[in-house]
């Protein structure tokens, strides 16, 4: 409860006959004394002031000048507990008659917000931030500073993984971005697109964006690195297959990357190594829960990953392989492998072919060309075995030829005995 000589005063300044613009003068006075006074009462002060400034007796256009002397005063305060009580009071007795105090209202809005995350509650600072009247006649509000508020909303929903809100203000944020030509701001809604990919497991589009935003120059070395960090651990969690490997090449090729803990995984990758679960445990040790997280089939980003590498670097080692000992070298089994297998030929990430009856997988060199296999294109790939045949008869009969030519030109007369004709 507030103190009895607040209470006193209040009271006074409310009956007070004199002009409105004496009444702020004394409210002002009032102010200093109960922030300068015991903080134990200081919540109940300021909301018994708050509660007194809104009242009937206090004119609109007096109460929004207190109202910001108010905000300064919050916004010094040392306490993020007294900020959030006095503000979502001042919140609710403002709602009724928000319309003749927007500003002060998205002031207020700002403050609590603050508090909030300093508490590391981010998602009642979002839900804070989200009331702020963006569309209103009183007050012009920039575009530039929509897309900040709303990117800061994306941040504070993305330290509590809600990527679906968040993913909802930076659409918003989207549509009006071409307008700002803040670098930071612009760099700030990258970064966020960059983390909403990557926890929807789009690893693949994320690492592109982390990539481009780790040449920023107008942010700092150790975020930079950070960025490629990031940049490396999304490339080894996307998918095998031509998208990646050009992905890999750019990433192996930044001369930065050596100076990071992910380059041992990165260089493997890229030069197509067979992965050990040593390292793939060393690995994931490093990963955020979303990267850990399990799939439809059970298995984790990071297993399917790893063995969808294993079987392409499988497929630069091998001409064909039966499925058990494939198998045996991803550590699986037999059928899984193949299954694998089969996806990714499917896909268009890997080259090759399954004889289900012998039990064996054919590789044709490697990655896929990215498209997806469909049946005419099996009967091309068996078209191309084929031409490979004819062509490796072809070559062995004009051997043959070229050695018959050089004994008939060296041994004449043992060629016109014995040669038939």
């Amino acid at each position: 409860m507030a103190s009895t000589d607040i209470l006193t005063a209040l009271a006074e300044l409310e009956s007070s006959p004199q002009p409105q613009h004496n009444k702020a003068s004394g409210y002002n006075e009032l102010l200093q004394k109960i922030v300068n006074g015991p903080s134990a009462q200081l919540s109940a002060n300021l909301i018994a002031f708050l509660d007194s400034i809104l009242g009937e007796t206090v004119g609109v256009v007096v109460s929004r000048q207190l109202l910001i002397s108010l905000v300064l005063v919050l916004k010094d305060l040392p306490s993020a507990e007294v900020k959030i009580e006095v503000c979502q009071h001042a919140l609710q007795a403002l709602q009724p008659r928000v319309v003749s105090f927007e500003e002060q209202d998205a002031a207020i809005r700002e403050i609590v917000a603050d508090a909030y995350e300093q508490q590391e509650d981010y998602t009642s600072a979002a839900k804070a931030l989200q009331g702020i009247q963006l569309d209103s006649s009183q007050r012009m509000i920039s575009d530039t500073a929509k897309v900040k508020l709303w990117i800061r909303i994306v941040r504070l929903f993305l330290e509590e993984d809600d990527t679906t809100s968040a993913e909802t203000y930076l659409n918003r944020a989207k549509t009006l971005l071409y307008k700002v030509e803040d670098q930071e701001i612009r760099l700030m809604f990258q970064l966020s697109q960059a983390r909403i990919l990557d926890a929807g497991r789009k690893f693949l589009d994320a690492c592109r964006i982390y990539h481009e935003f780790s040449f920023s120059l107008i942010i700092a070395e150790e975020e930079k690195m950070r960025a490629l960090s990031a940049a490396i651990i999304c490339a080894v969690l996307g998918p095998a297959g031509p998208q990646r490997s050009r992905i890999l090449s750019q990433l192996y090729r930044d001369e930065r990357a050596s100076q990071v803990e992910e380059f041992g995984i990165l260089e493997k990758m890229f030069l197509d190594r067979l992965l050990s679960p040593a390292e793939v445990k060393q690995f994931a040790d490093k990963l955020a829960p979303h990267q850990l997280a399990q799939t439809a089939d059970g298995s984790t980003v990071l297993t399917k990953a790893v063995i969808e590498h294993n079987l392409l670097g499988a497929s630069r080692l091998y001409s064909n392989i039966g499925m058990e000992d494939l198998g045996g070298l991803l550590g699986l089994e037999g059928e899984k492998a193949g299954e694998y297998a089969a996806a990714m030929i499917e896909q268009g990430r890997l080259a090759g072919r399954i004889d289900q009856i012998d039990r064996l997988i054919y590789f044709d060199g490697g990655e896929g060309s990215g498209e997806r296999t469909s049946a005419g294109q099996a009967d091309r790939i068996v078209g191309n075995e084929l031409r490979k045949w004819d062509a490796n008869v072809r070559g062995l009969t004009e051997e043959v030829e070229k050695v018959t030519t050089l004994i008939q030109n060296h041994y004449p007369d043992f060629v016109a005995a014995n040669l038939v004709h």
